[in-house]
């Protein structure tokens, strides 16, 4: 079963520099005779947590690892001297640079380490077990080990309600996504804005381009020019970099910001977007390291526990959509109306899920068909 997340950004070579700053022993006070030992132990509770972050591409100013580092950045924001946090972005998944980076984070004496993409699974599995007593926490990946964990948030639950808005907003009912890799967890994301469009607009109908990369300005922003050129006037987003908003902006249609808010890249186009807040998750493993209650758990949180939402609405979106967007989110995170929901079929016709059966996780993470609306054929 593969749930998700990011190939290798084969042009970024792995030679980014630790964002470390040093970080020395307290020599501890040479104790009394009738003090004993205590002492030693003390200063070495006085050392912050070293945590250390492991990107798959730039920080940037937007998308995936931008919203990691800002999760990273309200660690130290919560936790502020009980903590000291690095990273090092542009890694690549292939295992000789993967391995060598969180080796040596390991080996410098970082006790609690991430890695933010599907292709560093094998790698941390394999250093995790060289050092025992390192946290490893991997996302989006479903391989855990004593101390290695999974996390991953559910972007499905912010592309239905972006669907909800296009399919309420959209004058032509056509609309486009701009696609990355097919794997499940995209797949889900297109369906799951088709099946938040088609629940306003039932004759909504969604065409799929495909770039077979996370991040590739150029090719998204190709991809997002070939939908506009087919009649969509709603662009989503499976990728990485702001070319498919500013793409958008330049053609006067209208998009969404996908894991992070990409407004400033174009006002007009950017309807709202589907954000992720990664600190969330990351604030509660770092007080459970710090507290010694950390497990090797599996995680996969959504807009119940605040970790996904659809956010920086334009002024153009009419209060009424905004408000049926409040009450789509309320019914999702009480389990009311539930995104996935019987009766489903694919867009060839087959039932997917009978009438009134609710679709678990194991159905989730499978999925690689589309559903009603959208056009064409998965890849493979």
């Amino acid at each position: 079963m593969i749930v998700s997340r990011r190939t290798t950004l084969a042009a970024l070579a792995a030679t980014a520099v630790l964002a470390l700053a040093g970080c020395g022993k307290k020599e501890a006070d040479k104790p009394a005779e009738t003090a004993g030992p205590a002492s030693a132990p003390a200063a070495a509770a006085s050392e912050p947590l070293k945590v250390a972050f492991v990107y798959i591409g730039p920080v940037g100013d937007a998308g995936w690892t931008f919203a990691h580092d800002a999760g990273r950045k309200a660690v130290e924001a919560k936790f502020g001297d009980k903590v000291k946090t690095s990273f090092v972005e542009n890694v690549p998944e292939s295992a000789a640079d993967a391995e060598r980076v969180f080796r040596d984070l390991a080996s410098q004496g970082n006790k609690l380490i991430f890695g933010t993409t599907f292709g560093y699974q094998e790698s941390m599995l394999k250093v995790a077990k060289e050092f025992p007593d390192v946290k490893f926490e991997h996302a989006t990946g479903f391989k855990t080990a004593d101390n290695l964990a999974q996390y991953d948030v559910r972007t499905y639950e912010g592309a239905y309600l972006a669907g909800v808005v296009a399919g309420k907003m959209s004058k032509s009912g056509k609309m486009g996504v701009v696609a990355s890799v097919p794997i499940p967890e995209v797949i889900r994301n297109i369906d799951s804005f088709a099946l938040g469009a088609r629940s306003v607009n039932p004759k909504a109908t969604v065409k799929v381009v495909w770039v077979n990369k996370w991040f590739d300005p150029g090719k998204e922003r190709e991809a997002a020019t070939t939908l506009i050129g087919q009649g969509v006037d709603m662009l989503m987003q499976n990728t990485d970099s702001a070319a498919v908003v500013q793409t958008a902006q330049e053609k006067g249609v209208y998009a969404f910001g996908w894991d992070s808010d990409m407004s400033k890249f174009g006002e007009k186009a950017h309807l709202a977007a589907s954000v992720i807040t990664w600190g969330v998750y990351y604030n509660k493993v770092v007080e459970d390291v710090l507290n010694k209650q950390w497990k090797n758990s599996t995680t996969w949180w959504g807009l119940k526990e605040g970790m996904i939402d659809l956010k920086g609405f334009n002024a153009v979106v009419p209060d009424d959509v905004k408000a049926l967007v409040e009450e789509r989110k309320k019914g999702v995170i009480d389990g009311t109306a539930p995104i996935w929901k019987g009766p489903l079929k694919d867009n060839a016709g087959k039932e997917q899920l009978a009438k009134d059966q609710v679709a678990d996780d194991k159905f989730l993470h499978d999925i690689k068909f589309y559903v009603e609306g959208v056009e064409g054929n998965v890849p493979g």
